[in-house]
């Protein structure tokens, strides 16, 4: 008797070996529409998991919500199931004034300023993202003949969305070169490399990770729809020649 995964509701059976994950159900909804026909095939919590084709290759879509520890509950259970390649379509904010909102930033690694990965792995233990899977993506995105803006290098993974009291040294990290921040990056690299599995992380820029988000945070303009959609593309663009 198959074993259904416990929280992601999906029959192994259903599950391809290609994966693309978000965090937004709406846009896991929205991926799937680019696929041939694609259709939902398991939905729990803010787990939606759909599959169809792409280029003729089976792939999967999958949501997995916001933050490092519900996203590593995704990223397990998609791998018992039998995925072998995840790639990360998100969002993420700026650190470097080059890098500007409605650009695409591919991320080579993830500093791990997560609280979840800690508790995986020793402090030294680097976040880092297959070099097959980057080089597809890279050859993915040059193939879009420089329509937008793709930067490549390390990105930070973060659990705070909302400053506190207590201030993150964001400036630490923006003269250390680190292009961007996001919040699940670092759980997809550890787990991958402890599991055995190939995976990487495509990220549209919607802002600067500096500014204060609760005044100057805007995603919803032209530049960053058309960035999530174009890495959508490449992202499934890159699946298709990764073995």
């Amino acid at each position: 008797m198959t074993k259904i995964l416990p929280n992601l509701k999906i029959n192994p059976e259903e599950l391809p070996h290609s994966v693309v994950v978000c965090g937004d159900p709406v846009r896991a909804k929205h991926i799937s529409s680019l696929l041939t026909n694609g259709r939902l095939f398991a939905q729990n919590r803010e787990y939606h998991s759909y599959i169809g084709h792409w280029k003729g290759k089976e792939v999967a879509v999958v949501s997995h919500g916001v933050g490092a520890p519900g996203a590593a509950v995704c990223f397990e259970e998609l791998i018992q199931g039998g995925a072998r390649t995840i790639i990360r379509v998100g969002t993420a904010g700026s650190y470097q004034k080059a890098v500007l909102p409605g650009s695409i930033v591919i991320s080579t690694s993830a500093v791990r300023c997560d609280g979840l990965t800690s508790q995986l792995v020793p402090p030294g233990f680097p976040a880092v993202a297959d070099r097959h899977v980057t080089e597809s993506l890279r050859r993915a995105a040059s193939s879009r003949n420089g329509e937008i803006a793709v930067h490549e290098g390390m990105t930070l993974t973060l659990d705070a969305f909302y400053s506190g009291v207590i201030e993150f040294p964001h400036g630490l990290y923006k003269k250390s070169g680190v292009l961007a921040v996001e919040m699940e990056n670092s759980a997809l690299y550890v787990i991958s490399s402890l599991r055995g599995i190939k995976a990487g992380a495509i990220l549209a820029i919607d802002g600067y990770a500096d500014a204060d988000l609760r005044e100057e945070y805007n995603p919803h303009t032209d530049a960053v729809s058309n960035a999530i959609e174009a890495e959508a593309h490449i992202a499934l663009d890159a699946l298709v020649n990764i073995e």
